[in-house]
């Protein structure tokens, strides 16, 4: 039995990549900080004694890095301790990894690209140059793995939604949240960015995504001749207003409350700047036979709170 371990697996993405290795039979284990639990191993990813001792436990021949601190404002706000989730503790990771002679995948941003209008669709090749200091220290966690001198992949993901623990805490994805800011604006005016494209991409397909390329390039008889750095989207183009305007009629609510802000560009009142346009190219990934569909946007939802409202 293959084994795999998933860092931040108490979280939003990693729950579900631990999911997918243990449903495919793998022994899968997971490790969170905050939230760790009886299934999930507290470890803290900055302490390189205590991910050593890990490794020699568990021997994984696949590591799947989730951990991070995927808020821009939260990164804003506390750039160092970005650093040391997102760089220091992928330096760390990477290191051990290597001396396993495990398979490690990097999970990364759109955000690393700069998101100028009319440059997307980005491909692997393309020069990022983040636009925030979480775009950069994703950036800077690629660079740390790549330098790796064993076999690693970098997987850029953008904006995920998906099933969030518990149901309600929708805090957890920066679609989610939006259903609440529509329940929000039946009583009050909510202003929503409507300049900003994103692509909401289904964690669950994240996920499988992870598990296909962790079966491909660990079958690989020559895993340094496939690309090291790949991308994975959904094509459902839209802003965060057009998302809460999907919500809106799925949920039967007005969306008479939710004023659209066409006012994009500029930095946040912390001085985060958001991209225009992000989009990733996942032809790496089709060129390897691995399958890029997505879950639909509206079906998805239309299930998940038929679920919920019960």
């Amino acid at each position: 039995m293959p084994s795999a371990l998933v860092t931040g697996a108490s979280g939003f993405l990693g729950r579900q990549v631990l999911n997918a290795f243990s449903d495919a039979g793998w022994n899968a284990t997971g490790t969170g900080f905050s939230r760790a639990s009886e299934t999930v191993r507290k470890v803290d990813l900055q302490d390189a004694d205590a991910v050593t001792k890990l490794f020699d436990q568990v021997k994984p021949q696949v590591v799947v890095h989730c951990a991070a601190d995927r808020q821009p404002d939260s990164c804003t706000r506390n750039p160092e301790a970005a650093h040391k989730l997102n760089v220091t503790a992928t330096e760390i990771l990477a290191s051990c990894a290597a001396k396993h002679n495990a398979f490690l995948i990097y999970i990364s941003t759109d955000y690393v690209f700069p998101g100028i209008q009319g440059q997307a669709p980005y491909k692997p090749t393309d020069t990022p140059k983040p636009t925030n200091i979480y775009g950069q220290t994703k950036l800077d966690g690629e660079t740390a793995v790549l330098q790796s001198p064993n076999n690693t992949v970098v997987l850029r993901v953008p904006v995920l939604y998906g099933p969030t623990s518990p149901k309600e805490n929708n805090k957890e994805s920066a679609v989610n949240v939006l259903m609440d800011s529509l329940w929000k604006s039946q009583n009050e005016k909510v202003k929503m960015d409507d300049w900003a494209i994103r692509y909401p991409t289904n964690v669950q397909d994240v996920a499988r995504v992870c598990l296909d390329i962790a079966k491909l390039y660990t079958a690989s008889p020559h895993p340094e001749n496939l690309p090291r750095i790949l991308q994975f989207s959904s094509e459902d183009r839209m802003t965060k207003y057009e998302i809460t305007q999907k919500f809106a009629e799925i949920m039967g609510l007005s969306l008479d409350g939710i004023v659209p802000d066409k006012e994009g560009g500029k930095p946040a009142p912390d001085g985060t700047l958001r991209p225009y346009d992000c989009h990733l190219d996942t032809s790496e990934l089709q060129r390897l036979g691995i399958d890029v569909s997505t879950v639909d946007f509206v079906a998805w939802w239309r299930r998940w709170v038929g679920a919920y409202r019960h």
